[in-house]
């Protein structure tokens, strides 16, 4: 008991990067074994033994992918007064989504120019998804919609079927459009109904679906503390297949989306806040410096939370009740920066596995991830929870997106504070830019 108390006294992150740290390292002795030494079948035998404890945590994050997604999408639909906030919360809502596609089209673009993995021999990816129990072939790659009016065909009929044949077939577009009209059914009936009995049913439902998004995230928590470990036999298995070369897709990947975090930070974000409310963006941007860096340390919108309204109402001036709405709602639905992530780890799995990738598929590629995006729930680490998604959009088979989700664990704790900050500094100024509209703001930007 005393050393599982020491181990979680230590920080996440620094366990994460300790146990991918350990696990190359221990993995490049066994590729230098395999490759130099002739011990082949003795490290094929080791990897056979060591790689259930990563694969495990594969199935972890599996796992609670639709409960996480499901509760906090009917949180987040159920918890909008329509009636109360009316215009003002519509815009509020087309910011968001705005504001993911165009980081969702600049993380796509910075993928496609960075083009990670590329040129890279699938041998070394097609042994080590045999590690993970399948085989890799042309063959176990569906077809992917090459023209638009297969993309929008594809879309819809994703979106819209029967919520348990898409859970039960993975489909998880069909679980987050039935979440979101789920939450929105549950508060419109709320708001409609004079029968107080009714009402105190509709709002037991909604209170069971927050307690249950509470449970799931001790969940998580419990997934993450075990991160750690299933990160070094990963990465231990990455590294005892590929060696060094691994390391080239690892730079590429986090240079990409650091860069891109960067551009939509200090370029999209102030042309949009100049834009709108004619102000100096980066003295605005300077007034919530101290939510950016709690959620930076945190890796959390949620624990943000109390931080960001604070900064809000007192730096920028908004009106209480309007920050009180906009950011526990930008906490659940926007995740601009892990739209800039998941693209760069699609192209990353469509070169490793051979996938074109036309038009029509980065379309798709873009409506899937800000919708899987809208899921994220403002927990660490929730990014990797949707890879699963993006992923199984372009036809990857579980061996195949278990190889990338593996590839990801590594680098996620680092990736995943830049992209909370970014999250985080999205909330904040579309709740600022909508207050400046709609004349919700008193006085002016306190630095």
């Amino acid at each position: 008991m005393r050393l599982i108390r020491a181990y979680l006294r230590v920080s996440l992150v620094k366990r994460v990067v300790a146990g991918l740290s350990l696990g190359a390292m221990c993995g490049g002795v066994m590729w230098w074994l395999s490759a130099r030494c002739g011990m082949q079948d003795s490290v094929r035998t080791v990897t056979r033994y060591c790689s259930p404890f990563g694969s495990v945590f594969v199935g972890m994050l599996k796992m609670i992918v639709v409960p996480t997604i499901f509760f906090s999408l009917v949180c987040g639909a159920s918890s909008l007064p329509l009636k109360k906030l009316g215009k003002v919360g519509g815009k509020i809502i087309a910011w968001y989504f705005a504001s993911m596609t165009i980081s969702s089209i600049l993380g796509i673009a910075m993928a496609c120019f960075v083009n990670p993995g590329a040129g890279d021999s699938l041998e070394g990816w097609q042994e080590l998804v045999r590690q993970f129990g399948a085989q890799t072939t042309g063959d176990a790659i569906a077809e992917a919609p090459k023209a638009l009016a297969d993309v929008l065909e594809k879309l819809l009929s994703d979106l819209f079927q029967n919520p348990f044949a898409a859970l039960a077939n993975g489909n998880f577009m069909g679980v987050i459009s039935f979440a979101i009209l789920f939450g929105i059914s549950l508060r419109l009936v709320l708001d409609a109904t004079v029968d107080a009995a009714k009402q105190s049913r509709i709002q037991a439902v909604i209170d069971l679906c927050e307690a249950c998004m509470a449970a799931v995230n001790k969940i998580i928590d419990f997934v993450m503390n075990y991160s750690p470990i299933g990160v070094f036999f990963l990465s231990m298995g990455i590294f005892s297949v590929y060696g060094p070369a691994i390391i080239g897709p690892y730079v590429s990947v986090v240079l990409g989306i650091s860069a891109g975090i960067i551009l939509l930070l200090f370029v999209a974000y102030p042309i949009m806040i100049l834009i709108v409310t004619r102000k100096n963006p980066y003295r605005v941007i300077m007034a919530v410096r101290e939510a950016m860096l709690l959620a930076f340390v945190t890796r959390s919108s949620a624990a943000t939370l109390p931080v960001s309204i604070r900064v809000s109402e007192e730096n920028l001036g908004i009106n209480p009740e309007l920050a009180s709405f906009s950011l526990p709602l930008g906490a659940t639905v926007n995740m601009d920066g892990v739209c800039i992530h998941l693209p760069m780890f699609a192209v990353l799995a469509a070169n490793m596995f051979g996938i074109r990738l036309g038009i029509g598929d980065l379309a798709l590629m873009m409506v899937t991830t800000v919708l899987a995006a809208v899921g994220a729930g403002g927990v660490p680490g929730s990014s990797l929870m949707l890879l699963f998604i993006i992923l199984g959009a372009l036809g990857l088979s579980p061996a195949q997106t278990a190889v990338i989700v593996a590839l990801a664990l590594g680098i996620n704790p680092i990736l995943d504070m830049f992209e909370t900050m970014c999250n985080v500094t999205g909330d904040i100024l579309c709740t600022y830019g909508v207050a400046k509209i709609e004349n919700l703001v008193e006085g002016d930007v306190r630095v």
